[in-house]
């Protein structure tokens, strides 16, 4: 059972759908740090994000580090693709090995009750909405938000960030 974005005390408490349409219980993630990224294939900043989250993926998934990847064509039309088209072109030409879940609106009426926790944990300078496709959030292993990242945030520049949660001392 999904819980209501109100009553949530962390990402854990959230179900949501991967790329297939199955449901995913958020606190099989008990225990992992994790960074969850509103993705888009066809915006100026998807080959860094991409190739970056691939980077961090490969070196911290061993760690107990995990990216969510969920699709949004709320900013500009640039993640028009179906599920299916999202995960062939993120896993082909990024590599992409962490989750990619169902496309989910991140702003509005619809807004996935995951990114209504998300946002309401960690407002921005410009208020809560989700401002462009690649913004980040960081979470640490009890699920609690941490740190919320703009769209044109390096993720190789938060490497520090993730690895002092998972009380990590290597470097790229």
């Amino acid at each position: 059972m999904a819980a209501a974005a109100s009553s949530a005390s962390s990402v854990h408490d959230f179900t949501v759908k991967d790329a297939s349409g199955k449901d995913v219980d958020l606190s099989t993630y008990k225990g992992k740090v994790l960074l969850i990224v509103n993705v888009a294939s066809q915006c100026g900043l998807t080959n860094s994000n991409y190739t970056e989250l691939s980077q961090l993926y490969e070196k911290y998934k061993d760690q107990g580090f995990e990216i969510l990847a969920f699709p949004c064509n709320q900013f500009g039309g640039q993640e028009p693709g179906t599920n299916e088209e999202i995960v062939q072109f993120a896993c082909t030409r990024f590599k992409a090995e962490y989750p990619i879940f169902d496309k989910v609106d991140v702003n509005g009426d619809n807004t996935a009750p995951i990114y209504k926790f998300l946002k309401s944990s960690k407002g921005s300078l410009f208020g809560e909405n989700i401002k462009w496709n690649f913004s980040k959030f960081l979470v640490d292993k009890e699920g609690r938000v941490v740190e919320r990242y703009a769209p044109t945030t390096s993720p190789l520049s938060i490497e520090k960030d993730i690895k002092k949660l998972l009380g990590s001392s290597s470097t790229l």
